[in-house]
């Protein structure tokens, strides 16, 4: 039986054009969601809008840039002219720089992992709580952390690791902060996913799939669909008392 915990319900997905960010949009349309995607590409907004369509789905792309907070004020504006509410955000755009030891970490990663993976959350949630806590109804947001920095520590990605360890303690803090307002505010936090960033510099799909039998405690990554149930969950009237909780999804990486 289908699913329809978010009829009627706008949502907001950064990071919309691709693996988990298209995974999450794709599962919020499902259960009735009227979608925007978010990124800096078009062409892969439209993929997912595309998709989404194909399925029976409500979904409109809108290019934006979380390191710009006028980007994602604009982003929120347009789902409110176009749907009439921002009910579900999900701040999933991020990603991966460095792989070697801090010592040799150029400067310019450390700050494009800041800009995008932290100031860009900071920046989402602003917008998204100025508009939510003006709703009668509240809203609910979920920030895509990681298991690595907030849960787990790994050789060679800790700059990565100190920008998503931040991530979770800002889901935190904002959680505190907004839940007065009427907006719950939490994260997951992904280990290895069936994603491009999963894979390492150079190995094919097959290969990644026997070094997680032995890399991770359940033998495999994660898909895509298990991390979108996972944030569906939390957006969700399931989840009216979950405040400030930063879910693992890793496969007991970090157990």
């Amino acid at each position: 039986m289908s699913r329809t915990r978010f009829s009627g319900r706008t949502a907001l997905v950064t990071g919309g054009g691709s693996g988990l960010g298209r995974a999450v949009a794709l599962a919020l349309a499902a259960e009735g969601a009227n979608v925007v995607v978010a990124g800096r590409t078009p062409g892969p907004l439209e993929e997912t809008v595309a998709l989404v369509a194909a399925a029976g789905g409500t979904a409109v792309a809108h290019p934006a840039d979380v390191r710009r907070a006028e980007d994602m004020r604009a982003v929120v504006r347009a789902a409110v002219d176009r749907f009439g509410s921002l009910d579900v955000a999900v701040n999933n755009a991020g990603v991966f720089r460095g792989g070697g030891p801090v010592a040799d970490l150029p400067a310019d990663d450390w700050h494009t992992l800041l800009d995008i993976n932290v100031t860009g959350v900071l920046y989402a949630l602003q917008a998204e709580i100025a508009q939510m806590r003006g709703q009668e109804s509240g809203g609910a947001i979920v920030n895509i952390a990681s298991n690595i920095g907030p849960h787990r520590t790994q050789s060679g990605v800790t700059a990565y690791g100190a920008a998503k360890a931040a991530v979770s303690a800002l889901t935190r803090g904002a959680a505190l902060d907004h839940i007065g307002d009427g907006v719950r505010i939490n994260a997951v936090s992904p280990g290895a996913a069936a994603t491009s960033m999963s894979l390492r510099p150079g190995e094919s799909v097959a290969e990644r799939e026997v070094r997680m039998k032995a890399d991770s405690p359940l033998g495999r990554v994660a898909a895509t669909a298990e991390v979108a149930a996972a944030v569906l969950y939390l957006a969700s009237d399931d989840a009216g008392a979950v405040v400030g909780t930063d879910l693992v999804i890793d496969g007991g990486a970090a157990a």
